[in-house]
């Protein structure tokens, strides 16, 4: 057993990455259930009640253990780690911003923390925050990133030669090869997000989950939104952006992202997505997905 699933307390060190507004409980549960750790999202959320019905939601469904991201940069971050301290949530991922605050508060309430990391510096200074492991996210990866991020191949082996506490890869991985090359990299776990989006078990509207299914290698496109970056879907609505016809930040959050990610009307907001959506062919059960990835 690896240390990330002695970490989590579970079977296999696959972790569901955070998708925004489509980490359901069902599919968080479905995860778990499944052997992984699944997380619930914040990065969007403005109440910190309704964070806890999700958790309680979620607990309804599953009695494996789960966890939750917590966005730095959401003003109520805290407050929202606060929440997974009293709902007895064992580990959380914390990213999009300093963990300065986020670290210390989590580690004094018995929550461990798996801080999310573009480069070894930030590596560094999360553990010595005292983080319990290292989320490398390469720039493969989908949804919000910074600016000038290495690629996974190169980012796991240079964090790994550099930190003690156990690293886990994320970024351009959805399969048994993905998950296979993470370990020779000397990662001992890896975060998947754009491949649990095709899956029966995420809200994800089915106009989303086929056009990562149909994507092609060069599917995805990182659109600039000022102080981050956002690796989405190449749709007509990304060319008009591309272009100058529309504001990034006009499409990206609020109502555009129900409309696109759960409604449907996918030229209404971005669609996030990872390059690995080059590589997904089929929507499967979350079942199937790790059981294939850990075969």
């Amino acid at each position: 057993m690896s240390r990330v699933s002695e970490l989590l307390g579970v079977e296999y060190p696959v972790i569901q990455g955070a998708m925004g507004v489509i980490c359901n409980p069902e599919l968080v549960a479905a995860v778990s259930e499944a052997g992984g750790y699944g997380l619930l999202a914040t990065a969007f959320a403005t109440d910190a009640e309704v964070v806890r019905d999700q958790v309680r939601s979620t607990k309804e469904l599953t009695n494996k253990p789960f966890g939750a991201n917590l966005f730095a940069m959401n003003p109520k971050a805290l407050e929202f780690a606060a929440v997974m301290a009293d709902e007895g949530i064992g580990a959380v991922t914390v990213s999009g911003g300093s963990p300065k605050q986020l670290i210390p508060f989590l580690r004094e309430c018995g929550v461990k923390v798996l801080a999310l990391a573009a480069n070894v510096d930030y590596a560094c200074q999360a553990e010595a925050l005292g983080a319990d492991a290292i989320v490398a996210e390469g720039s493969e990866s989908g949804g919000v990133q910074g600016f000038g991020i290495p690629s996974t191949m190169v980012l796991v082996p240079a964090v790994v030669d550099k930190v003690k506490v156990p690293v886990i890869a994320a970024g351009g991985i959805g399969d048994s090869r993905g998950y296979r090359a993470a370990m020779a990299l000397g990662a001992e776990g890896v975060q998947v997000g754009t491949r649990f989006i095709a899956t029966k078990e995420c809200i994800a509207h089915e106009n989303y989950k086929n056009l990562v299914v149909q994507a092609s290698d060069v599917g995805t496109v990182l659109i600039n939104l000022g102080r981050f970056q956002v690796r989405a879907l190449r749709t007509a609505l990304t060319r008009r952006i591309e272009g100058g016809e529309t504001e990034a930040l006009s499409v990206f959050g609020g109502p555009a992202m129900e409309d696109s990610w759960i409604k449907g009307h996918v030229d209404s907001g971005v669609l996030p997505a990872g390059q690995i959506s080059g590589l997904v062919k089929d929507i499967l059960s979350v079942k199937e997905v790790i059981r294939e990835m850990v075969a």
